[in-house]
């Protein structure tokens, strides 16, 4: 059978994962979908797809080219061989971009291949009897961005009494829920744990500052950029989710706002992306920073091209 050329034009009720529409339309499996894709068969406003998480939004066009009679079947991919890249490393200090879907240190379960696990094997890995590299700070599971670490437990130290007086620049790049009102502004709340170890705000729970700045609105989303003064754990995400504007993809805090039909990742629209703090040994300023992840980047895209449209 020759080859079959479908276009559709996406209606609002087929927004969604790409995958997942291909498949409803096709009456394909998944796998047979991911295939596909891996195939170059499903075309995306003229642009070849390669990942089945991303969205079509109303109005986009989709064109599909394929055979009816093949079993497609994925491609196999290269196992990712760690979830960070080095930004910076000397004797005292490494700092690195940290991948969403990794956990900087292990949970009391004991998990393999966190972080410090990964990032001290690639440091040590001339000399295995090396102890680990040092924590200094850490990012949620599936947050991305800039992490220091300490070659030694003294270089370390000396990084965290920075922090404890709030001396390190650290700034956030966050996509929320609904468009923020307020061009900038500062949230100033207590947190404290519950007892399913999330963070709500208490009268008895420690000092957390927030300030933000908005970047970008869209229509029902806004970029901002945030600023800690403080780094209590979860501040980023529950702070803007007691505002009413939780982090896209938060699963935690709000997580019925926080979901969004042009957020299909499983990540947290968090970015650690701005970091400077003073060199342990010499003293000296040091800044660093990363662009936005491309999900950010798409995200972004996908939006202002909405609201071009709309307009």
């Amino acid at each position: 059978m020759p080859q079959k050329k479908l276009s559709y034009r996406i209606l609002s009720s087929d927004s969604g994962r790409v995958d997942l529409v291909v498949a409803r339309l096709l009456q394909f499996s998944r796998a047979r979908v991911r295939g596909l894709i891996d195939h170059g068969g499903v075309i995306i406003n003229g642009e070849i797809c390669d990942d089945g998480g991303i969205a079509v939004a109303t109005d986009d066009q989709l064109s599909l080219d394929f055979d009816p009679q093949r079993q497609y079947r994925e491609k196999p991919k290269a196992r990712p061989t760690r979830g960070f890249s080095v930004v910076y490393q000397d004797d005292a200090v490494i700092v690195v971009n940290k991948e969403a879907g990794i956990l900087t240190v292990p949970t009391e379960r004991r998990e393999t291949n966190s972080l410090i696990d990964l990032l001290s094997s690639h440091v040590n890995h001339n000399n295995p009897r090396r102890a680990k590299v040092a924590v200094v700070h850490r990012l949620d599971r599936d947050t991305s961005g800039l992490l220091i670490f300490g070659q030694t437990r003294d270089y370390a130290e000396a990084i965290i009494k920075q922090f404890a007086a709030r001396k390190p620049e650290r700034e956030y790049a966050a996509i929320v829920s609904g468009r923020v009102a307020k061009d900038e502004g500062t949230i100033e709340s207590f947190l404290a744990s519950d007892k399913s170890l999330n963070q709500k705000s208490s009268a008895k729970g420690e000092l957390a500052i927030t300030h933000y700045k908005v970047v970008e609105r869209y229509s029902n989303a806004t970029l901002i950029a945030v600023n800690l003064e403080t780094g209590r754990r979860n501040q980023i995400r529950v702070h803007f989710a007691e505002m009413g504007h939780p982090v896209l993809g938060d699963s935690r805090y709000e997580q019925h706002k926080a979901a969004h039909s042009s957020w299909p990742y499983k990540r947290l629209a968090l970015h650690a992306r701005v970091l400077g703090f003073e060199h342990p040994e010499t003293n000296r300023k040091l800044r660093f920073e990363q662009p936005l992840p491309k999900e950010f980047v798409s995200f972004s895209q996908k939006m202002s091209k909405n609201q071009s449209v709309k307009a």
